[in-house]
């Protein structure tokens, strides 16, 4: 039940992020391994995708990828979130009644990787998609799948020049899993037990939504910092073209990648699109979290 409730909780988030994860995509794929002013912008800032998107690809364009991210946060989200009330649940986190930073780092950490490799082939099919757009304002790699992932997920399968499921799908995801599901889940369960929902600083009463809405909102910060260059990377690495071998004709791996956008593209090349990531990461942290709490408060009521 934990790990329905637990994409559920995303899934819920999702249906609202979705736009955010279009344009997050654009922005981080946007002058790739090129040097500011050496390429044309489409989409000058979060606002600018929006309006560029819906203006040249329609109001559709901003749900690019719908069908795919919620299969991908519902598997992802659900062994994670899940992963992480096992943990919860049998007392691993705590220490003498409180949360333990360690702890709870080592279980939202695991439970990261788990969920992030189990939704590794969807959210490759899941950036091809939200990546192709008109010719006017495509960036990055356009594959030519059709609007259908299951379809998507399919040819990228049975293609000899690559396989979702083997071990470069390991190396993509576990960093970004790691980094931004710890980062999340510490930090949320430490502010909402310690510090918002105890005794000696509670502001709302005991056991409030509100506690765990703000909690959220808190953690959504440092999330976006500790997830973003991981997150330009996995983008980068998606949705690069393979050559007839199935080697990637841009990055070799993370660290190829990493090392290249940092030489062509300097610091902030690492943080391509950081506002659309906390625009999306933000509001997605916050209603995931908060629909997983209440969700977790009416299944303990009624079993």
């Amino acid at each position: 039940m934990d790990f329905l409730l637990g994409g559920l909780a995303a899934c819920g988030a999702c249906l609202f992020t979705n736009p955010l994860e279009v344009v997050k995509t654009r922005m981080q794929l946007q002058g790739e391994l090129k040097t500011r002013g050496s390429y044309q912008v489409h989409y000058r800032n979060v606002f600018h995708a929006f309006y560029t998107i819906g203006k040249v690809d329609g109001l559709a364009g901003l749900q690019k990828g719908l069908a795919a991210g919620l299969c991908y946060q519902f598997c992802m989200n659900g062994v994670r979130l899940g992963s992480y009330a096992i943990f919860e649940a049998a007392g691993y986190i705590h220490t003498d009644g409180r949360v333990s930073t360690a702890k709870s780092t080592a279980a939202g950490a695991v439970s990261g990787v788990v969920g992030a490799v189990m939704g590794s082939p969807i959210y490759l099919v899941k950036t091809h998609l939200q990546s192709q757009s008109t010719s006017s304002i495509a960036v990055g790699h356009q594959y030519k799948h059709q609007s259908d992932h299951h379809k998507a997920l399919l040819s990228i399968q049975l293609s000899p020049k690559r396989d979702p499921l083997g071990p470069l799908a390991l190396r993509l995801t576990t960093p970004r899993g790691t980094g931004g599901n710890e980062t999340k889940l510490k930090f949320w369960e430490h502010l909402k037990t310690d510090w918002i929902g105890s005794s000696d600083h509670s502001v709302f009463p005991a056991g409030s939504w509100l506690e765990a809405l703000s909690a959220g909102m808190v953690s959504s910060v440092v999330v976006v910092l500790a997830m973003t260059p991981f997150d330009v990377i996995s983008t980068r690495l998606y949705n690069q073209p393979v050559d007839a071998r199935g080697q990637g004709v841009l990055y070799r791996g993370l660290a190829d990648c990493f090392s290249k956008t940092l030489r062509s593209e300097g610091l902030t090349g690492l943080y391509k699109g950081v506002g659309a990531s906390y625009f999306r990461l933000g509001p997605h942290t916050v209603l995931s979290l908060l629909f997983w709490n209440e969700l977790r408060k009416v299944h303990r009521h009624h079993s």
